[in-house]
């Protein structure tokens, strides 16, 4: 920072450990003083519109997602009657549905039970978009209109990711962590059936909960789980 004629500003710097849920309590909790300033570790931050909490659990952000949605379907509903349907879609679309899918790759690989909490708003925000009743059943909707559910959107986002990585396409640090299973070079002299294929490679993990989550590992089965027939019709930048 220094060298980047940068200065720190205590009210906007955050601390942050990260740990699994069984170490929560070895978390230290003394301040951290930087300069002059003395900072707090902070069991929540935001970054990017994202929040990130201690244990990676996420529960902070899906809360804070579903409190804003909910509050700007409020005022949908206000002034549904006074709208037409395009006008009415479009501002659920704006206010609803792009924060559910902003940053949705971050979700990947949670409980079912967390997830249920979003698809519950995309659920209220058809009701008002296609008038439905309270408790008529909104799948059929949801599938009439192309409203993909939350988990699926998230694979979507994960797929799509991963496409541009072997295009050339994606950020660095991302392409950096997607390898074609036909660059590995034991694979290719075993000659085996996925060295041809557009599969990507797996990284290992030990840990389910945090390492299975991270972006090479849920993207790449995201993308291996793909009918081989999809991915071999993805045309790469470089291929012949």
């Amino acid at each position: 920072m220094r060298s980047s004629r940068l200065q720190l500003n205590p009210a906007k710097t955050e601390i942050l450990w990260f740990s699994s849920s069984r170490r929560q309590f070895q978390i230290p909790q003394v301040p951290f003083c930087v300069g002059a300033a003395t900072i707090a570790p902070c069991s929540v931050v935001r970054d990017l519109v994202i929040y990130l909490d201690s244990n990676l659990s996420v529960t902070a952000h899906i809360s804070k997602t579903v409190s804003n949605c909910y509050s700007a379907m409020r005022l949908i509903r206000s002034i549904r009657r006074s709208v037409s349907k395009a006008v009415l879609l479009s501002l659920v679309t704006a206010l609803v549905l792009l924060r559910i899918d902003y940053g949705n790759a971050t979700l990947a690989g949670l409980p079912a039970r967390q997830l249920c909490w979003l698809q519950s708003v995309l659920h209220a925000a058809a009701r008002i978009v296609f008038s439905a009743r309270k408790f008529d059943h909104v799948m059929p909707l949801l599938q009439e209109h192309n409203w993909l559910r939350v988990p699926e959107q998230i694979i979507f986002k994960l797929v799509s990711l991963v496409f541009r990585c072997l295009n050339g396409t994606a950020p660095v640090y991302l392409a950096d962590s997607i390898t074609r299973a036909a660059h590995v070079d034991t694979r290719r002299s075993l000659r085996l059936r996925s060295s041809s294929s557009m599969a990507v490679v797996v990284p290992v993990t030990r840990r389910s909960k945090i390492g299975d989550r991270a972006f090479p590992v849920a993207a790449a089965r995201a993308w291996n789980s793909l009918p081989s027939r999809q991915r071999s019709h993805c045309r790469l930048s470089g291929d012949t």
